[in-house]
C-alpha cells in the first residue's frame, strides 16, 4: 500500500511540477507549487520523516508561498482573467481527488486495529524519535547558523517592503 501512496503522490509531484512550468498565469503557477511541495510533505511523511514532512507543510508550503503571492500581488501582474477554470482540473481533479480519499480511508480502515499502537516514522531501532534528535542538534550545535538564516530572512522582508514603498 506504501508503494502505491508513493506512486499517487510522486505522480502527483511531477504533474504539479510540469503544471508549474506552463502555466501563463503567476497565481496558477504559485498553486502548482503548494500542490508539489505538499506532494513532497506526504512522501517525506511516508518516508518516516515526519519533521520534514511537518516542515515542508509550515515552511515551505506555508509561509513562502504565501510569500510568493504577497510579491506576485505586490508587483501588480496585471488585469486578472476571469474564467470558468481549467478543463483538465475537471477531468483530472475530480476523479484523482476522490481516488486518492477513497486509497485513504481503505488504508485507515483496514488497518483500524494497529492504528492505536502504530507509531509514525518506527524505522529508527532506538527509542529516541528523529524530531528530538533534530531539535537537539538545530538548537545545540547549529544555534549560530539557525539564528543568522533569521536574522537574513527578516532583513530580506525589510528590504522587500523599502523597494515595494511607493513615494507619496
Amino acid at each position: 500500500m506504501q508503494i502505491a501512496l508513493f506512486i499517487i503522490f510522486g505522480l502527483l509531484a511531477v504533474a504539479g511540477a510540469l503544471n508549474l512550468l506552463f502555466q501563463r498565469h503567476p497565481i496558477n503557477s504559485a498553486l502548482s507549487l503548494v500542490v508539489v511541495m505538499m506532494s513532497l510533505a506526504v512522501l517525506y511523511w511516508s518516508l518516516g520523516a515526519e519533521f520534514l514532512a511537518a516542515a515542508q507543510v509550515i515552511v515551505y508550503a506555508g509561509a513562502i508561498m504565501v510569500l510568493f503571492i504577497f510579491v506576485v500581488m505586490l508587483l501588480n501582474a496585471g488585469e486578472e482573467d476571469r474564467t470558468h477554470g481549467s478543463k483538465i482540473a475537471y477531468i483530472a481533479g475530480i476523479p484523482g481527488a476522490a481516488a486518492i480519499v477513497c486509497l485513504l480511508s481503505y488504508v485507515f480502515l483496514s488497518n483500524r486495529q494497529q492504528l492505536g499502537t502504530t507509531q509514525l516514522g518506527g524505522y529508527l531501532s532506538s527509542s529516541v524519535s528523529n524530531i528530538s534528535e533534530i531539535s537537539h542538534t538545530l538548537f545545540t550545535s547549529l544555534l549560530l547558523p539557525f539564528e543568522v538564516t533569521s536574522i537574513l530572512i527578516l532583513v530580506a522582508i525589510l528590504g522587500a517592503v523599502v523597494l515595494a514603498r511607493k513615494e507619496l
